[in-house]
């Protein structure tokens, strides 16, 4: 039974996790109460990008480890749902970046003539991989089956069940650890996209406000083009707001006017996991004697540090 371990969690960051400790031998079961395809994580836009995310002095390594996994899934994007797409985040530059940025060579640049939309002053262009969350979400809990995983859905009422099952336990519950642990630092930014017919948009447009509340941003997915969105701390709502759905087709339209006129297709809300003080990534003594590794609180950029903590959490459930 030394080998046993139990993920407690079915979003991007549990079932990446369960994968990088199914791949190392370990005896794995994900415990999730909802399946992946109902999680917030199957909300996601999904652009690699460090987001609203500390600490920053891990969150770089975090982010390039799984930048690196990323680009090679875009081989076989069908398959991973993982893309390489070209897009500009406005109101940045290459040297406001932090150090991360140094290992981006080729991948961000300074837009070319005619790369920056209209009406943005500033920005940076980056290929950067796009994810179609769906795809990518089945894609793992394949590939985590395939390692000899099994997935479990269950309601978890306290860590202490896990705990008294298997020696090491990997909490990713998101906004459930604020119950879980608990940890009232624990709060839900709430996320609206709007799904839209894409009128034949091949590039992704963000725009960079961390003060703000109200975000810009378009990303090309297969069978669609995502909108938003909304960043609002605190926010329990599960519902779409239709006025905030139409100020954010407004906003995309001031970039792109053409997304207007596009045939909305579905409302989606997502509740990001954020924690005060960033990401809760460490290894404490758990009931039972059980070791039990924390991995939560990533907020909005979940996917883009997901294989980094997977393999950080793996190495402390060690």
């Amino acid at each position: 039974m030394s080998g046993d371990v139990i993920v407690v969690g079915g979003g991007v960051i549990g079932l990446t996790t369960a994968v990088e400790l199914a791949e190392r031998g370990r005896r794995v079961r994900l415990w999730t109460g909802l399946p992946a395809e109902a999680t917030t994580s199957a909300v996601a836009g999904a652009l690699w990008w460090p987001y609203r995310i500390e600490p920053e002095a891990l969150v770089g390594a975090w982010s390039l480890t799984s930048l690196r996994v990323y680009e090679e899934l875009a081989a076989r994007p069908g398959e991973t749902g993982v893309r390489l797409v070209p897009g500009v985040q406005s109101g940045v530059s290459p040297a406001e970046l932090g150090p991360w940025a140094g290992e981006l060579a080729g991948r961000v640049r300074e837009p070319a003539p005619g790369e920056r939309p209209a009406g943005v002053a500033s920005g940076l262009w980056a290929r950067l991989p796009l994810i179609d969350m769906p795809a990518h979400l089945a894609w793992l809990r394949t590939r985590f089956e395939a390692a000899g995983g099994t997935i479990e859905l269950r309601t978890v009422r306290s860590l202490d069940e896990a705990a008294a099952l298997a020696p090491a336990v990997v909490n990713c519950t998101g906004l459930g650890a604020r119950e879980l642990v608990p940890d009232p630092g624990v709060i839900p930014v709430r996320g609206q996209l709007v799904l839209v017919e894409n009128p034949g948009i091949d590039t992704w447009f963000a725009a960079a406000d961390e003060a703000s509340s109200d975000l810009t941003y378009f990303f090309p997915q297969p069978g669609r083009l995502v909108l938003g969105g909304t960043a609002v701390e605190g926010s329990w709502s599960p519902e779409p707001d239709p006025a905030t759905a139409e100020a954010i087709v407004r906003r995309c339209a001031l970039v792109r006017p053409e997304i207007a006129g596009a045939e909305i297709l579905a409302h989606r809300v997502g509740l990001r996991p954020a924690r005060s003080g960033g990401v809760r990534l460490a290894a404490v003594p758990g009931p039972h004697g059980t070791r039990l590794v924390h991995n939560y609180g990533h907020g909005g950029a979940g996917v883009t540090v997901a294989w980094g903590c997977a393999r950080a959490a793996a190495d402390l459930a060690s």
